[in-house]
């Protein structure tokens, strides 16, 4: 009997299904319209698609790993649930003070953002926890019990609790959730100490609280989604991918939802990082494009992380794979401003209505109604003939605007494609200058729905390289799921110069985090074929704002010296400035430790779809775009064959996508079946 992992994405137009059959590696795909009401009926639409469509049996799943929007989508759409607050007291206005700085340093009108939190709904508990540790004001219960209590008067549906330096004491913390969870035990409460303990107030502060807004709904997922697989016959344990690139059990998702804020994009690029290891490129800017946004990354060797991220109007302090999202995929809208100029974005038509080539009802001229309008996608095979289109609603769409700007329809659609290559190459460009990268050093690999539509034309002006089209775009995302590995992160804030501190407190901090780290992985319960364990720390220099992140060389947590510490700063700081002040003594912020627990992953062939496909171009197509008109030939991407070189324009259609090569390019199929776009 056959055994298969399977990973999924869930997107916010579309859910994708990628399946593997261990015994040979032999991979399987499909799309499912996503359920915004309730994401988990979708993944139980396609799990039962599976079995009517290729025989694959709920009970016959070995490993199931998902990664879903739902928590980044009700933080960006704030519509989570009402959550209170329990702050120091004098201390309450810290989610209002923010850090005082200006999003656009030139508009000293940038609209203030508003608190997750209205201030009604923080309350003053009387306790003090000095920057030491030490307590000052011990914490009583009446004082906890009474603000809850007016808490729950006014509606609350969660409770976040953050205390002045709890991050260095959390008993505080610890204290106030035992007596609350004893005396309310319906609330859903979490402490910043356990959620993220990192010296930084607001921030800390912040992560508790989107933990709190986001965790009713995500628990509540979660646990729908357990209850659903196991009512199909799923015997096998369900886990969800997290911000930093790995996966966890969705029995602890459910505690720290937080973490899976950005696991979407997560996974399209720890699928990415996984094809470009397999063809030996190791220099590779991600495009995910789909129906919502397109997802940008950087892979220089290795998958970059951040603990830098921004997501909405909120700073997100917890490590997490390096991703940045434009406003522009497949289902942005297209409009025109009070001065009559094209706009693409952000504001996105979703999967339903969706564009109005959809035909559900949408009105508003969209990306993908621009690539039917040009000639790009066809409405009679879209996701391989399972999707009607209708073209007629697609140009009434684009007409709609190609007035205003005095256009041709076709004109028009050409103006929204130009529009958003624009968009994600402005957002694009800063970012590689950003890490010193040039773009002509590296490949752009597409995926997402659009992806592979979209990336020619921006690799054009980009000047990439190459283009890689992996075999299945449409669903790397779920193809990432499969391939990631159980991964984890611990913090402890230090702030202390680094020789003023004794190598056994610097040993004893890395043991103990180390000690956390193998405690969490032994409650995942998952057969491991390797565990490691990566070190670093967050150094600057005395006097400076910003920190430097510094890997350390493979040692054990109780050979670390403060003065290799210090050393392996200077050199990291000489790498990232081109110069270090070698005199001038370093401040160890954070420890930082990250565990890593292989999973076993059977070899995956990455193989061309096997339909039955005709030998050479399926017609000729008329397509108009960046500004003339031009003949393509019209392929499906299984007729390609290894080895031959073929010539823009071109379009090559597929189940999950459709690639559109303009002149210029000459495309090739490589051993592992990627479609590989080169300029001459």
């Amino acid at each position: 009997m056959s055994r298969y992992r399977l990973g999924i994405d869930i997107g916010g137009t579309f859910t994708d299904l990628h399946v593997m059959e261990e015994g040979t590696g032999r991979l399987y795909a499909l799309k499912t319209p996503s359920t915004r009401e309730d994401p988990s009926l979708a993944v139980a639409n396609g799990i039962e698609e599976l079995e009517r469509r290729y025989g694959i049996a709920p009970a016959d799943i070995a490993y199931f790993a998902h990664g879903t929007t739902l928590a980044v989508n009700t933080l960006l759409e704030r519509n989570g649930a009402k959550a209170g607050v329990l702050m120091t007291k004098g201390f309450t206005d810290t989610l209002e003070l923010r850090r005082l700085r200006l999003s656009k340093a030139n508009d000293f009108f940038v609209p203030k953002p508003v608190s997750l939190v209205p201030r009604r709904r923080v309350k003053p508990i009387d306790e003090r926890m000095l920057a030491d540790g030490r307590v000052r004001k011990a914490i009583e219960r009446e004082d906890v019990e009474v603000q809850v209590a007016a808490l729950l008067e006014d509606g609350i549906e969660t409770l976040a609790i953050s205390f002045l330096h709890a991050h260095q004491n959390p008993a505080h913390e610890a204290q106030a959730k035992a007596w609350i969870e004893e005396s309310f035990p319906d609330l859903y409460v979490c402490t910043s100490s356990e959620v993220w303990p990192q010296q930084r107030e607001y921030e800390r502060s912040l992560i508790s609280v989107i933990n709190a807004y986001v965790g009713r709904r995500m628990k509540a997922y979660f646990n729908t989604l357990e209850r659903r697989t196991a009512g199909l016959g799923m015997t096998c344990r369900v886990f969800s991918t997290k911000s930093n690139g790995g996966v966890m059990a969705v029995s602890s998702a459910a505690e720290r939802p937080v973490e899976t804020l950005l696991s979407g994009p997560a996974s399209g690029v720890i699928g990415a990082a996984y094809i470009g290891r397999l063809i030996g490129d190791p220099n590779i800017v991600t495009l995910d494009m789909g129906g919502t946004s397109v997802d940008v990354s950087i892979i220089q060797n290795e998958i970059r992380y951040s603990s830098e991220n921004t997501v909405g109007d909120f700073p997100v302090i917890m490590p997490a794979v390096d991703v940045s999202a434009v406003g522009a995929g497949g289902g942005s809208i297209a409009w025109t401003d009070a001065e009559g100029v094209l706009k693409v974005g952000p504001e996105s038509a979703g999967a339903n209505p969706g564009p109005a080539c959809y035909g559900r009802g949408g009105t508003r001229p969209a990306v993908t109604d621009a690539y039917m309008t040009a000639g790009i996608i066809a409405p009679d095979r879209f996701l391989g003939g399972e999707m009607q289109l209708d073209r007629d609603a697609a140009h009434r769409a684009i007409d709609s605007i190609a007035g205003v700007l005095g256009m041709g329809r076709r004109e028009t659609a050409d103006a929204i494609l130009q529009v958003t290559t624009a968009n994600i190459y402005a957002e694009l460009l800063p970012q590689m200058a950003r890490r010193g990268v040039d773009t002509t050093g590296f490949s752009m690999l597409a995926y997402g729905a659009a992806g592979p539509t979209q990336t020619f034309m921006l690799a054009r002006e980009l000047n990439m390289r190459r283009v890689i089209v992996p075999p299945s775009p449409g669903i790397l995302c779920a193809l990432g799921c499969l391939v990631a590995d159980l991964r984890a992160d611990f913090v402890q804030s230090i702030w202390r110069e680094a020789d003023a501190m004794p190598d056994e407190e610097l040993q004893a901090i890395y043991t103990r985090l180390e000690s956390q780290a193998r405690e969490w992985l032994a409650q995942q319960n998952v057969d491991l074929e390797q565990v490691y364990i990566l070190r670093s720390a967050d150094l600057c220099y005395v006097g400076q704002s910003y920190e430097v992140n510094v890997p350390f060389p493979d040692t054990p947590s109780d050979a670390l010296t403060t003065h290799e510490v210090a050393g392996w700063f200077h050199r990291q700081y000489a790498r990232v400035y081109g110069y270090a002040d070698n005199d001038t003594p370093a401040r160890l912020l954070e420890a930082r430790l990250q565990i890593v627990g292989v999973t076993p992953k059977p070899a995956i062939q990455l193989v061309a779809s096997t339909q039955e496909a005709p030998e050479g171009p399926l017609e000729k197509r008329t397509i108009f775009e960046h500004g003339e008109e031009v003949e393509a030939d019209v392929w499906r991407r299984g007729s390609l064959k290894h080895g031959a070189v073929y010539e823009g324009p071109m379009v090559v259609e597929q189940y999950d996508t459709t690639i559109y090569i303009p002149p210029g390019f000459r495309v090739s199929v490589d051993d592992h079946a990627n479609l590989i776009g080169e300029l001459p």
